[in-house]
């Protein structure tokens, strides 16, 4: 009796295996890190810092790329100043597969690289462009960027709050409001879903005891959370009044998540650094002690499966 048990048992873990895998859902996409610095770029203009002189290369401003590995389609979330470069590895498949761009504010790093979808570069034909009410009327009203709606280079489809927005059959963004300078527009991060995992996108926000949200509850609720790293300390940026640039210090955010349990923290990607920021700089020590906390720092390249 126990020998057939244990035969039945065996051929019918053997058949369940493939209904299994079949629910879940083989998954073509994935999310490339495309930038991680700060708006100012690395290098920084007017920088006389020695903060960057270990950094072997430039940095690029942060943006995402969604892309899906099967037909090229692409997404980018932020059209940074360094769009040229970040996108330079697409070549002429640009105007094809680039399916739309999701911005999340009007601050310079988010959005000033639509400048190169005009007829003085790309010249791109009704470009998809994802933006909540204020941003959009901030394109639509104020040159260059008019310009670029009315020659038909992009198209803006507004979102609106928490409002899922099904891009293909298989993913759904969801913009997701955060308080931030909002001098020209309001801002937005979004939630990312995949086929098989979803990402938290974070890139900008004045403090996390700020938002409506707790931003523990939203990093539970997802695979990957790829927020707000800019300053490392208050040390780090004596030299400006902090209270016209407020960030989560990477110090305060590791204080906060310091209960959370080791899976959730290394759910976590720092984005989004200023030049002075110790974490650009692997050999640092405020680099190896994030890591060894289990945090992780988002790098240029990277990619994660959705």
């Amino acid at each position: 009796m126990i020998d057939l048990n244990y035969r039945f048992f065996s051929i019918l873990f053997i058949f369940l295996i493939p209904f299994f895998a079949f629910n879940q859902i083989k998954s073509n996409y994935t999310l490339k890190i495309l930038g991680v610095v700060q708006d100012g770029g690395m290098p920084h203009l007017g920088n006389n810092k020695t903060c960057c002189e270990n950094i072997k290369q430039d940095k690029y401003v942060t943006s995402l790329m969604l892309m899906n590995n099967e037909n090229n389609e692409s997404f980018l979330f932020d059209a940074s100043p360094d769009i040229n470069k970040q996108l330079n590895f697409m070549g002429d498949r640009i105007k094809k597969d680039l399916k739309g761009i999701f911005l999340t504010h009007a601050h310079i790093g988010h959005y000033t690289g639509l400048m190169y979808f005009g007829r003085e570069a790309l010249n791109s034909k009704l470009v998809n462009v994802y933006a909540m009410p204020r941003m959009k009327k901030f394109l639509e009203e104020n040159g260059p960027w008019s310009q670029l709606v009315s020659l038909q280079n992009i198209s803006i489809i507004e979102l609106s709050n928490e409002s899922k927005i099904s891009i293909d059959s298989n993913v759904i963004v969801q913009p997701v409001e955060v308080p931030h300078r909002a001098e020209f527009s309001e801002t937005v991060g979004y939630k990312i879903y995949g086929p098989n995992k979803t990402a938290l996108f974070i890139p900008d926000i004045d403090k996390w005891y700020l938002w409506e949200k707790s931003i523990i509850d939203e990093i539970k609720q997802v695979d990957y959370a790829i927020i707000d790293a800019t300053f490392y300390n208050s040390k780090e940026v004596n030299y400006r009044d902090i209270s016209e640039i407020p960030h989560p210090f990477v110090t305060e955010s590791m204080d906060l998540f310091d209960s959370i349990d080791i899976k959730e923290k290394n759910k976590i990607y720092f984005i989004h650094l200023n030049h002075t920021n110790p974490l650009i700089n692997k050999d640092s020590d405020q680099y190896k002690l994030v890591r060894s906390k289990g945090y992780n720092v988002a790098e240029e390249g990277m990619k994660l499966n959705l």
